[in-house]
């Protein structure tokens, strides 16, 4: 019997594939062809694990078998044939992927986003070496240690290909210690709906299912009781999170591929936004230009020279929103954040709750974004700030803060918010920071504590809950060093003891060179 695979072996197996790439195509790209001969042949180990078992459950015919099958494998996509071929392989590829799309409508525009056929990128002999990798393993249910084996390791390729293309990396994949606390800080249920307006890779709907599936009654077989939905704009970053929910066998998570804040797609049959139990966020920080009406017409006009000039677009009469999202203010040209906290707040049930991660200026920049958050923190939406470690993200170095909205909330925090300063709650990387358990688990049993009214004590040099009061006397900035003081009491030094302690130890000194002196006379040295 063949031993099963391993996640240590399957990760090392898809990580050495990107070897075969590098020096051939820009490493920030790697995910995009990796993920998809990952898929491919995955696709295929389990349509021919699936037809075995139809022919040995209903004793029927190979042909009337593939018929059965729940996924279509189209002839020109199997796996056997692409593998032998030594030229046009690029080709062939692309014509799999389209057909495989072709014939299960659930995948268009998946397979197809990335293009294989281009020599000067991938040659033949590239192709041939990564068909020949890839082929070194099975990837059927049967072969796999546990049924989730590959949505693991599937993570961590997304957090490696973070770490490896710099930058970019934060474009499509949020640390998952980030994603892991604020599942936990927002707590979904059994038979939740829960979205995410700019889902990336969709690591932040996988930790909450997961969330899920831990609870009771929050999982039946092998069917976890959570609707998800989700939004990306990027079209390859929207194909691998469909990649990625249906290889963690989330077959009818609802992702969409558009601008959130332009054109949300999920509506209801009265197209209206649809309402989510729980919302969870890590948008583009500070994103400029986001209303992209405005930015594609821009208004010209000539200058002194007689030379045309792009006249900046004015967003307060250029953003007319239909679904009325922006009732709290319409942000500046150049910071999206608290948009997206508006769209999360539109589409958040009555009791729903919401979690976003926002760069710290949306804290407390003034001008129109200090008007929009002095209205948010009036209408008592706002419940918890956390602040997090500098250098937990892929994308930058600044640190950033875990927002709690929510419509309704307990009586004994009615007009307060929690603050909590985790900024030195981190284990300290080369390249990035991170969040392990002891610090999650210290940040949310904080907030916990607040939220239950429980007696357990807190440091209130970590955390504490702020009156809306003291916020206005702070013209509504929720700069967190304005409220928690995390510095250390410094002890008051009582000069006098320390001149008496001194002239004690001159004395003591004395005395053992007077000792010493003794001892070599002795010696007679």
């Amino acid at each position: 019997m063949t031993a099963k695979l391993k996640l240590s072996t399957l990760e090392g197996w898809l990580w050495d594939s990107a070897t075969i790439l590098r020096g051939s195509i820009d490493s920030a790209d790697f995910k995009n062809y990796i993920f998809g001969l990952l898929f491919l042949k995955r696709f295929n180990d389990v349509f021919e694990e699936a037809i075995t078992r139809i022919i040995e459950k209903d004793h029927i015919t190979r042909a009337a078998a593939e018929k059965k099958t729940y996924f279509k494998m189209p002839p020109e996509s199997r796996w056997e044939d692409i593998k032998v071929k030594t030229e046009n392989i690029g080709n062939a590829l692309d014509i799999a992927f389209a057909a495989i799309e072709r014939e299960n409508a659930t995948l268009e525009g998946v397979m197809t986003a990335t293009k294989f056929n281009d020599k000067e990128k991938l040659s033949d002999e590239i192709l041939k070496r990564l068909l020949q990798h890839f082929s070194k393993h099975s990837l059927k249910n049967q072969d796999l240690y546990t049924p989730d084996l590959l949505g693991d390791a599937y993570e961590y390729l997304l957090k490696q290909f973070a770490d490896d293309a710099g930058k970019k990396g934060g474009e499509f994949y949020t640390p998952k210690g980030v994603a892991i606390t604020i599942v936990r800080l927002i707590k979904p249920q059994p038979g939740n709906t829960v979205y995410d307006p700019t889902c990336g890779s969709g690591g932040m709907l996988i930790e909450s299912a997961k969330y899920v599936a831990a609870l009771l009654k929050g999982k039946t077989d092998n069917h976890i009781n959570i609707s998800l939905y989700g939004q990306e704009k990027n079209l390859g970053t929207w194909a691998i999170a469909k990649m990625n929910m249906i290889l963690h066998n989330f077959m009818d998570a609802d992702l969409r591929k558009g601008d959130t804040l332009t054109d949300p797609l999920h509506k209801n049959k009265k197209n209206e936004l649809r309402q989510y139990d729980r919302v969870i966020a890590n948008p583009p920080f500070s994103q400029s230009g986001w209303w992209t009406p405005a930015e594609t017409t821009h208004e010209v006009k000539l200058d002194k020279n007689g030379k045309e000039k792009k006249i900046t677009p004015n967003y307060t009469k250029a953003v007319v929103d239909k679904y009325n999202r922006f009732v709290f203010g319409i942000p500046p040209r150049g910071y999206a954040d608290l948009a997206f906290v508006q769209h999360m707040l539109a589409v958040l049930a009555k009791d729903g709750k919401a979690g976003v991660v926002l760069p710290h200026g949306a804290l407390f920049r003034s001008g129109t974004e200090g008007a929009i958050r002095e209205k948010l923190l009036k209408a008592d939406v706002i419940e918890a700030i956390i602040g997090l470690p500098a250098a937990l993200f892929y994308n930058t170095t600044i640190p950033a803060s875990i927002w709690i909205i929510g419509k309704s909330r307990p009586a004994h925090l009615k007009n307060k918010v929690i603050i909590i300063d985790a900024s030195n709650e981190y284990k300290e990387g080369k390249n990035q920071n991170e969040l392990l358990d002891t610090h999650i688990n210290k940040i949310v049993n904080t907030y916990d504590h607040f939220v239950l009214g429980n007696n357990m004590k807190v440091n209130d040099k970590f955390a504490r809950t702020v009156d809306i009061a003291e916020i206005a006397q702070n013209e509504y900035s929720l700069n967190i060093s304005r409220y928690i003081n995390s510095s250390e009491i410094e002890v008051a030094i009582n000069l006098h003891e320390v001149k008496a302690a001194i002239s004690e130890l001159e004395a003591k000194e004395k005395v053992i060179d007077q000792t010493l002196a003794n001892y070599l006379k002795e010696l007679g040295i």
